[in-house]
């Protein structure tokens, strides 16, 4: 594996190939007509290429929404790497720029990243919570992004999207027709980058990335009906609101419930909760959501967290192929991840310390390339190479897992 081709991160971005560009079109607009798209500009008038683009990201149709509020202008992409699997031809010629997933102090994407706004004068887009909503809520953006845009100098928009995450939450993989909407909105103009200082820039970007989107379906009366809307939900909502237990809920059609206690909940057409025996503690979904993040942040906090399992490692070291490594061991504690794999073919150790993660890339049923087994998995990146990391024995962890990554970088950095 030492002797693999890596993914070349060097290589420039292009200008999307204009015989690309209708094709591009057509399979945008052709899901976003559909679904009523309308997008409110805020401060856009007589803003022109080049400038940042910051997007929300919440479902694989932000990438159709996203070329649809542009028009008529193209775009340079970042791109994960998985992004590329076995397209990177595809990916490398409507603009796209590789990206491995958390890895901090990416200096050569920074460097991408600015030749394609001084050379090549286009937007560039960037997905700053860099996978998909866990929540449809707010997910954690680094802290160099002000400092960035500090650098590059250009106007800053930010694309804040609305019923994406409904239409297909990352734990529900339907495809629902939810009406769609989207903000965009100059948060930072070319002339007040030079006068604003590192904390308002953030402080814009912050505000301007706020969303509910269950908050957001309440409010507008957004109806989903369908029946199997609450599949999936107790791969989030893993601790029992009522006996505290984790990692013993279920879920299927429109109810999630705890096989350790039995309190059952369903899940109405207006993505509110309601118990079906008992009190309902939280029917904002993302209530319940956040009080697990601060049983996990107490935890940390009092040192009886700790995570370990063994695992099934692949890695992702090019656009080719997912190559299996076999099994290893994770665990995970306040100071960070340790990986070990002991194939005597490759054999790893990878540390991963909670000051290098603000936050963690997580899937869930994913296949496994290798066997075409579906599981949940945690991702951890090198500037060379990414594992897909499988819990064997516990379920339902990642979320934890993430929430865990999180806070335990915040504890750090108001210690």
């Amino acid at each position: 594996m030492i002797d693999i081709k890596k993914f070349d991160m060097l290589k420039k971005p292009l200008k999307e190939r204009w015989y690309l560009t209708p094709l591009a079109y057509a399979l945008s607009f052709s899901a976003t007509i559909p679904r009523s798209l309308k997008v409110n500009k805020v401060n856009m008038k007589g803003l022109k290429p080049p400038y940042l683009l910051l997007c929300t990201h919440h479902a694989f149709i932000d990438f159709k929404v996203t070329t649809h509020s542009i028009f008529p202008h193209r775009a340079t992409y970042v791109v994960a790497i998985d992004g590329f699997l076995k397209r990177e031809w595809l990916l490398r010629n409507v603009g796209a720029i590789g990206k491995r997933k958390f890895t901090p102090q990416d200096t050569v994407l920074f460097k991408q990243l600015k030749y394609s706004l001084e050379k090549l004068k286009k937007i560039t887009i960037l997905y700053p919570e860099a996978c998909y909503s866990v929540m449809g809520t707010t997910a954690a953006l680094p802290d160099s992004l002000a400092k960035m845009v500090k650098i590059l100098k250009v106007p800053v928009v930010v694309l804040n999207m609305h019923g994406n995450f409904l239409t297909q939450p990352v734990w529900n993989m339907g495809n629902r027709r939810v009406p769609l909407a989207a903000d965009m909105t100059q948060i930072v103009t070319k002339e007040e980058i030079t006068e604003l200082p590192v904390e308002e820039i953030n402080n814009r970007i912050h505000k301007a990335f706020e969303y509910d989107e269950f908050k957001y379906q309440f409010d507008h009366q957004i109806k989903i009906k369908d029946k199997n809307r609450t599949k999936g939900l107790h791969k989030v909502l893993y601790q029992c609101d009522a006996c505290g237990t984790e990692f013993m809920m279920d879920s299927k059609g429109t109810e999630i419930w705890c096989d350790a206690c039995g309190k059952r909940h369903y899940q109405n057409e207006y993505g509110r909760l309601e118990a079906k025996d008992g009190q309902t503690k939280y029917p904002h979904i993302p209530d319940w959501y956040e009080t697990q993040r601060a049983f996990t942040r107490k935890q940390l906090e009092d040192g009886t967290y700790y995570f370990e399992d063994e695992v099934y490692v692949e890695s992702l070291p090019n656009a080719k192929a997912f190559l299996p490594m076999g099994e290893g061991k994770l665990i995970h504690t306040k100071e960070g991840f340790k990986l070990t794999v002991d194939d005597p073919n490759y054999p790893l150790e990878l540390v991963k310390e909670s000051s290098s993660l603000y936050s963690v890339h997580i899937e869930f049923d994913y296949k496994l390339r290798s066997d075409g087994v579906v599981a949940d998995c945690i991702v951890l990146s090198t500037l060379e190479d990414t594992y897909y990391i499988y819990p064997k024995n516990k379920r339902d962890q990642v979320t934890k897992l993430r929430f865990a990554v999180e806070e335990a970088y915040k504890l750090l950095k108001t210690s």
